[in-house]
């Protein structure tokens, strides 16, 4: 198992994030990593996310919601197309630190093999573009705001 984790705080409700994390349809106008979301914001939702690469590439994962908390926590997980290869679990958590502050801890939990063969710059690259996502987060919750 490895997780990366990374958070930041954000001037705004937990609610007012919740809204922009949760409006997937949304996603291509200020994410520029998770450029597009197919799918409803509900548990159990198998989604379709097109997501773009440190080197530019698109690649389309289908995981499934499987942790629903508004305004708390949104989870989603997928697998690999052989099973126990590689299963990446990606986690959004709001928490309040004041009346007007959150932080936003997101991270990403993989697990399989392919977690344990996977070399660092893999994981080096998938930090930075969950830094990258959370700049990009703050930036439009706090314009909204």
């Amino acid at each position: 198992m490895k997780q990366i984790q990374t958070e930041i705080e954000i001037y705004s409700s937990p609610s007012t994030a919740w809204k922009i994390l949760t409006d997937f349809s949304s996603f291509r106008k200020w994410n520029p990593i998770i450029i597009q979301i197919a799918g409803e914001a509900r548990l159990g939702e198998k989604l379709k996310i097109s997501v773009r690469t440190s080197k530019g590439t698109v690649r389309a994962y289908t995981p499934t919601i499987t942790v629903f908390n508004e305004n708390h926590e949104l989870r989603w997980k997928g697998k690999s197309f052989l099973p126990g290869l590689l299963n990446g679990e990606r986690i959004f958590t709001f928490i309040q630190i004041s009346e007007e502050r959150i932080r936003l801890q997101h991270s990403e939990l993989f697990t399989g093999l392919g977690s344990f063969v996977a070399g660092a710059r893999l994981f080096k690259d998938i930090e930075n573009s969950l830094q990258q996502m959370n700049n990009a987060f703050k930036k439009r919750v706090e314009e909204t705001t």
